[in-house]
């Protein structure tokens, strides 16, 4: 599965919202690296894959929420690499009609499809998952495993991550990135050129990830943070940014997921739109996928009786 062709095209991107002001948008297709481990998860599993066959582990637990890239990503990476898998869940309330669940959560009924066991907790347990504690009661729950941590990073993953750029991507001034837990745009950093500088979006609310991202970045501080674009914090959602996904995709053929390239999107564009980058300036956006995200998001939606994503 992993070591095939990885190298994702960039592709143009002629939008109507900004296309006087002479600047050259691409975007790196990395959602169509594979079709289930689509994106950064695809780079984040890679090589903690290639660590957990050489510790002869059997097992891959790792953490999420319930409708999680990261769990479904790990639940078929696992499937193909012949590994057990063990999703911890937040929300032990889930586990009360696990059947129901499985029919009303695609991403879980994904993951349970391809033979993740789960383990629900609740949220005040969840927020000890890093705890050694915590790790420890896993272990003695499950015996030996190789721990994958919430959304995939670490420094193997990091090392996938540096990755995504390659030599075609020099002619680009400025790359884009959306924020989750960080893993993904310190790699991109770790491995930009010196004219080349870094604009990340978090989906998040908070300040925290400046610190996150300078534990792995090993020598560029030609990077910041944009906190203008999460709309209210992760999973967070609005008709405004919908309607903008939808334009975007009738328009340039590019799926958005909701939680990160959506905001991403949005963010960049609204900045080329305040004449925040000079004329000439090249940009690529990095597409780190979470498209499976979508089924689950319009059935929140409906609820809300808001717009449905295309």
């Amino acid at each position: 599965m992993f070591g095939l062709s990885e190298e994702t095209k960039n592709q143009q991107v002629f939008f109507s919202e900004i296309e006087n002001k002479e600047i050259s948008l691409f975007m790196k297709r990395e959602d169509e690296i594979h079709p289930f481990i689509s994106g950064n998860k695809y780079r984040k599993l890679k090589y903690n894959i290639e660590e957990a066959l050489k510790q002869k582990q059997t097992t891959l637990l790792t953490f999420g929420g319930a409708y999680s890239n990261h769990i479904a990503a790990t639940a078929y990476a696992g499937f193909e690499n012949n590994f057990k898998t063990i999703g911890v869940i937040r929300g032990d309330e889930l586990a009360n009609n696990l059947d129901e669940v499985l029919q009303t959560n695609p991403t879980l009924k994904f993951a349970h499809e391809h033979n993740m066991d789960f383990h629900f907790v609740t949220r005040s347990a969840y927020r000890e998952k890093t705890t050694s504690k915590f790790i420890a009661s896993l272990k003695e729950k499950f015996g030996d495993f190789y721990l994958v941590p919430e959304g995939g990073t670490n420094t193997f993953a990091i090392k996938g991550c540096e990755e995504i750029l390659t030599e075609n991507d020099e002619k680009f001034d400025v790359i884009c990135g959306a924020i989750g837990t960080g893993g993904t745009i310190s790699g991109i950093i770790n491995s930009i050129k010196k004219h080349q500088t870094v604009i990340g979006f978090p989906a998040l609310k908070g300040d925290f990830l400046q610190h996150e991202i300078k534990k792995y970045v090993l020598k560029n501080n030609n990077w910041s943070l944009n906190t203008n674009y999460h709309f209210g914090g992760y999973a967070k959602i609005s008709e405004e940014l919908i309607t903008f996904i939808n334009k975007f995709k009738s328009e340039t053929n590019i799926p958005l997921d909701p939680v990160y390239t959506g905001k991403m999107m949005f963010g960049i564009v609204d900045l080329i739109k305040k004449n925040t980058f000079k004329k000439g300036t090249k940009i690529l956006a990095i597409h780190t996928g979470g498209l499976q995200g979508i089924e689950g998001m319009n059935t929140f939606l409906k609820k809300k009786k808001l717009p449905l994503i295309d």
